[in-house]
């Protein structure tokens, strides 16, 4: 089970290019891309027929046009690069995937993970308008299980895509009590979480708003609980360990943290929080806040405060959602670096100075023993020894772009080695890790 956050997502802007695998060098004109307002709302309504049943047909996407290709500048060589047919919205998705996929507005293409060709393409949105991307607030984030996409096209319902198989798709109605807007916010263990929020009756002018959790197995609800406020648990929703399943609850002008039992929906306990809550991580049973003053606090498993670890003087730096792994926590830096703590005790056992900045879009993943921190687009990624921090290789293409890298790993494709999936804008690429 992976670790969880959930963070405010930035503001990104792009367009088109054209989708291949490739081989070669060369350089190529630098794509844009739309903004996209990831975490909004549930899936819209509109159009779903539409969108599903383009996807059941289950055939492979259209062979792309050839491209030139991005030429690897430093760090390992990929065993392939595929290129998009337009930009990768990579912020949508709840957790890194397991497996090779590319995210775009035009649906989820699943590749294979040897050759980096495409298959299936999963299409779960309606067909977008001439006014994207102010048609954008009726998207929302995708969750992903071990072989199928989730998600709540249209109201009432609950879609499951399988990546390969479409005899292994299924379609689920909602009970009734998660009337309204849906949002899935994640999987753990079989289990997906989410929030409903209810539309105002003649007897009830408040929205009814619920937290409820669903178990994939047998397709039956697990449990759901109202809530007299404005709350969504984090994303993807329970941490590495935990029996706790972490809320947002928004108040006004501030916002608090909300542990529930992820097995009951009960609520447990709940810590203030202020304007600087702009993510909340989960590890173990600990839980990851900022502090305030640029830096990160701890809460224990009873939601009492623990350590902090902020910017000493002189300094200037913010600190990005953590990574927790094991007895340590891996907190980067908007600078361009990372420093990493004794999780018990807040201790710092290392720094590493990156070679480039980070923003609150940087996802750091830890994948074949390795921690990988993903940079800018022309940065990066660095891959770093975590018992050290010692800086290894860093791996970036000649492709522009404005994005930051995101990454993914699965490790069980290649017979002697881990594979790190590494992409930005509208290019991915295959890294083995020996």
């Amino acid at each position: 089970m992976r670790e969880t956050s959930w963070q405010w997502d930035e503001e990104t802007d792009g367009a088109e290019a054209t989708g291949d695998v490739l081989a070669g060098g060369g350089e190529r004109r630098r794509p844009s891309r739309r903004r996209l307002l990831a975490g909004a709302g549930a899936l819209a309504a509109g159009g779903a027929a539409w969108a599903f049943g383009r996807s059941g047909a289950g055939g492979a996407s259209p062979a792309p046009g050839p491209g030139p290709t991005p030429t690897a500048l430093s760090g390992p060589t990929p065993i392939w690069t595929y290129r998009g047919p337009e930009p990768m919205t990579p912020e949508r998705l709840t957790d890194p995937p397991g497996r090779p996929v590319y995210l775009s507005r035009s649906g989820l293409q699943v590749l294979d993970p040897a050759r980096g060709t495409a298959g299936r393409l999963l299409v779960f949105d309606p067909p977008t308008s001439r006014s994207w991307p102010s048609d954008l607030d009726m998207l929302g984030k995708v969750v992903i299980g071990p072989d199928h996409l989730f998600a709540t096209t249209y109201e009432g319902h609950l879609d499951a895509r399988h990546f390969t198989d479409p005899a292994g798709d299924w379609s689920l109605p909602l009970p009734d009590e998660l009337e309204g807007r849906t949002r899935l916010t994640g999987y753990d263990r079989g289990i997906l979480y989410g929030c409903s929020r209810g539309r105002p009756q003649a007897d009830r002018p408040a929205p009814q708003n619920r937290l409820f959790a669903l178990r994939v197995a047998d397709r039956s609800l697990l449990w759901s609980v109202p809530t007299g406020y404005e709350e969504q648990p984090v994303t993807p929703a329970t941490g590495s360990g935990s029996h706790l399943l972490v809320c947002v609850r928004f108040l006004g002008g501030r916002a608090e943290v909300v542990a529930r039992d992820a097995a009951t929906g009960r609520e447990l306990w709940t810590a203030p929080g202020d304007e600087e809550l702009r993510w909340c991580v989960v590890g173990g049973q600990n839980v990851y806040v900022p502090d305030g003053n640029g830096g990160v606090r701890m809460l224990r498993p009873t939601g009492e405060p623990g350590w902090s670890h902020s910017p000493a003087r002189g300094e200037s730096w913010r600190a990005l959602p953590p990574l927790p792994y094991g007895p340590q926590v891996f907190v980067p830096r908007d600078q361009g670096g990372v420093t990493c703590l004794d999780a018990t005790t807040g201790a710092v056992l290392w720094s590493c100075r990156l070679p480039f900045p980070l923003d609150r879009r940087s996802r750091p993943l830890v994948a074949n023993g390795t921690l990988f921190v993903p940079g800018t687009a022309v940065g990066g990624v660095s891959a770093i020894l975590p018992a050290t921090g010692e800086l290894g290789w860093t791996f970036h293409d000649s492709g522009p772009g404005k994005d930051v890298w995101t990454l993914a790993s699965d490790g069980t494709h290649l017979a002697d080695g881990t594979l790190l999936y590494a992409g930005h804008d509208d290019v991915l690429h295959a890294i083995p890790l020996r």
